[in-house]
């Protein structure tokens, strides 16, 4: 059986916000993790998603050359 972290453990892990990570648990960007009731369990193992906002912003920053 897999072990599971928290929110609050994969923040501390990964260097982001809970919130953020509530958000990209929502958009089904984390494979394994499941909900269960208002909480999300990450599996412990999960590679931290790239940041799929970082593409925009990149795409200003060619726009500006």
């Amino acid at each position: 059986m897999l072990d599971y972290i928290s929110v609050q453990q994969a923040s501390e892990k990964w260097g982001i916000s809970k919130r953020r990570i509530q958000k990209i648990c929502e958009e089904n960007r984390i494979d394994g993790a499941v909900r269960f009731g208002r909480a999300w369990a990450i599996p412990r193992d999960a590679e931290k998603p790239a940041d799929a906002r970082k593409k925009r912003m990149d795409m200003r920053e060619k726009n500006e050359i």
